[in-house]
């Protein structure tokens, strides 16, 4: 019986592993060449042009889905709670600094309406920036529960940005404890907030991909006080679930007084575009033990454990 043959070489070349000499033909070496540095020899995944092209747009859909799948899979990740909100509610030192400045700049030119109106807003996102220890606090206290922070069955999701997403991360980060951001790529540079678990910070190039991986594995919606991508994405749950299109789940919006300024949900009532049990599909809370002690009651009385 002959040994094993080695696995990769060979004693003796196969025909193809040496390209045409220019002794059989002096023009053969400058062709291969052409042909080996053509972008149609490029394997197909290494080619990023071919993959950018409009034809090649359902690969790009099925990789931005598996690559987070995989990896949160790999990472132990059950469940999760998402947390939206403003990117521009920074730190309540950041805001108070920024305070300061425009009203040294406003002492200065008195007269200068931009600058009082940029002092008025900064005030604004002062009185807001407690909201963004809220979110710090919430994040621990869920990175806290179940067996510790080394549990990834219930982690904290964010869309990996600034102001609330920033804040959300960071108190899990405090505890050592694992928790995601979901990035997305835009036409101007953007970072992601670095208290992001690092092999479970992700950045997708489709919306609608990064939409599903906040919905896939959520067992909550928690909205701070925030814009248009705070609304996009509450809007969205909250039509899941009024369609039952994804099962009910704890959707708790932050700040009262800011949300029923922002959106009159009674008149939605009155002039008859929702429903009033549709009021139920969502609730109101202001500091971090409120909020957890809320979901977790929630899925207590739903007998839909957190923790499998």
């Amino acid at each position: 019986m002959p040994a094993p043959p080695d696995p990769l070489r060979r004693r003796e070349k196969l025909p193809w592993q040496t390209s045409k000499s220019s002794d059989e033909d002096e023009q053969a070496p400058a062709r291969v060449k052409v042909l080996l540095q053509s972008p149609s020899y490029l394997q197909a995944d290494e080619d990023v042009s071919f993959l950018e092209r409009d034809e090649s747009r359902g690969v790009r859909l099925q990789l931005d889905f598996s690559k987070p799948e995989i990896l949160l899979k790999e990472a132990g990740v059950l469940n999760t709670i998402v947390v939206y909100g403003s990117t521009r509610i920074v730190e309540p030192g950041t805001a108070l600094r920024r305070v300061e400045r425009l009203q040294q700049e406003v002492a200065g030119a008195p007269q200068d309406a931009d600058l009082q109106a940029r002092l008025k807003i900064a005030k604004r996102v002062q009185a807001k920036s407690r909201y963004y220890q809220v979110a710090r606090d919430f994040g621990r206290l869920i990175a806290e529960s179940g067996s510790g922070p080394k549990d990834c069955r219930l982690v904290v999701m964010t869309g990996g940005g600034p102001g609330i997403m920033e804040a959300a991360n960071r108190g899990p980060y405090d505890v050592n404890a694992k928790t995601v951001g979901l990035n997305i790529t835009l036409p101007n540079e953007q970072f992601p907030n670095p208290y992001i678990t690092p092999e479970l910070c992700f950045r997708f190039h489709y919306f609608a991909l990064r939409k599903m991986h906040f919905m896939l594995r959520a067992k909550a919606l928690v909205a701070f006080p925030g814009g248009f991508g705070t609304l996009d994405e509450l809007f969205e749950t909250l039509t899941l679930i009024q369609t039952r299109k994804i099962a009910p789940l704890p959707v708790v919006l932050v700040g009262e007084d800011y949300w029923r300024r922002v959106i009159d949900f009674d008149f939605l009532v009155e002039e008859g575009v929702i429903e009033s049990e549709d009021l139920d599909l969502f609730w109101f809370a202001e500091d971090a033990e409120e909020i957890r002690d809320d979901i977790f009651r929630w899925h207590e009385e739903n007998e839909t454990p957190l923790f499998c």
